[in-house]
């Protein structure tokens, strides 16, 4: 039996999967990974089923320990500087730990989210048929609450299988498309243009619950207040301030606020990795176009074991590189007459 032990880890880091769908009629928190399509790719890259679970890292650094036989890992999600033992891992690729080696990772680097899957996966006793984190709710395995030094993943031993990358299309540097509604009609026409005409931010008070937006005040024709409704990932409320709250996958399964719009399926995981402070804008579509942009989304996560390419390892021989004249024309600085140009 393998183990992979946190070393050291910042907050907002936990074991996530899908979650737990099918379970909000019985006000069961859905949970889940905040960036579906990076989990998908660290598991594809360790031959797990695309939605293991696996440790969803936040925006600061974390290291791993292998303890007890080498740990097979895969790496996606915001990028960020990797080292084991010193031997630089790019992201989007899998890496072998050997027993007593040590993954070292940097902050997250234009993003929020990393994800490290294990080959085998983590073992964890299933809480509504999921591993996924919830603290509030206590829901989660092997730990009911974010990770923290001292934890330790249990595994099965790394295969020895030969290491793999995966070619992912460059994420969109475009406007987060949104639906209006379902009670867009709370809202003036003038006040629904305001929202996709300005520029917002993400607060950083923002959690896995929800992401609130620091912008302009968005006024309600009549009130704050409907009947408690279901909410989806996305699902976009203002609330009595007029300032909008996106809702995450650790949302309530239902709330009294109008919902202005929601972020569209496809465009959710690049939402959530979108950092505190920096600015972006919504777009509306129509929902046709949305649900063609889910088509081609689920059509990408059906292609990422076709977009694995092997890693060639390239030796490096120094006593080589060391006799060889890599400059080309080399000079010495020593003799003049060997750089110097005279001068008519």
């Amino acid at each position: 039996m393998s183990k992979l032990v946190v070393t050291s880890i910042g907050p907002a880091s936990s074991v996530q999967d899908a979650g737990r769908p099918g379970s909000q009629r019985y006000g069961l928190v859905p949970s889940g990974a905040m960036d579906r399509l990076s989990l998908a790719a660290a598991n594809t890259l360790v031959g797990n089923q695309p939605f293991a679970a696996a440790v969803e890292i936040g925006p600061f650094g974390a290291t791993f320990t292998a303890r007890g036989g080498a740990v097979r890992v895969g790496l996606a999600g915001a990028p960020r500087n990797a080292d084991i033992g010193g031997r630089p891992v790019a992201f989007d690729s899998s890496a072998t730990l050997a027993d007593g080696e040590t993954l070292n990772l940097g902050f997250a680097r234009g993003g929020s989210f990393s994800y490290l899957a294990i080959e085998h996966g983590i073992e964890g006793e299933p809480m509504f048929g999921s591993l996924a984190v919830n603290a509030r709710a206590g829901l989660g395995s092997p730990y009911t609450r974010p990770l923290q030094s001292g934890d330790e993943l249990k595994t099965q031993a790394a295969s020895g299988s030969p290491e793999h990358r995966i070619e992912l299309p460059a994420a969109a540097d475009a406007p987060i498309r949104i639906l209006f509604g379902p009670q867009d009609d709370e809202f003036a026409e003038d006040n629904k243009k305001l929202f996709t005409d300005s520029e917002w931010k993400i607060s950083a008070t923002s959690d896995r619950m929800g992401y609130r937006l620091e912008g302009p005040v968005i006024k309600h024709r009549d009130g704050h207040n409907i009947v408690s409704d279901g909410t989806v990932n996305g699902s976009i409320q203002v609330p009595g301030n007029g300032q909008p709250i996106v809702l995450m996958p650790d949302r309530g399964t239902s709330g009294g606020y109008p919902k202005i719009a929601t972020v569209i399926t496809a465009d959710f995981g690049r939402f959530a990795q979108i950092s505190a402070g920096r600015p972006f804008r919504f777009k509306a579509v129509t929902m046709a176009e949305a649900q063609a942009e889910a088509k081609t989304f689920h059509e990408l996560l059906r292609s990422l074991p076709d977009r694995l390419r092997g890693i060639e390892d390239f030796g490096l021989n120094i006593e080589a590189l060391r006799d060889a004249n890599v400059a080309g024309q080399a000079v010495s600085a020593m003799d003049a007459a060997t750089w110097q140009v005279a001068v008519p």
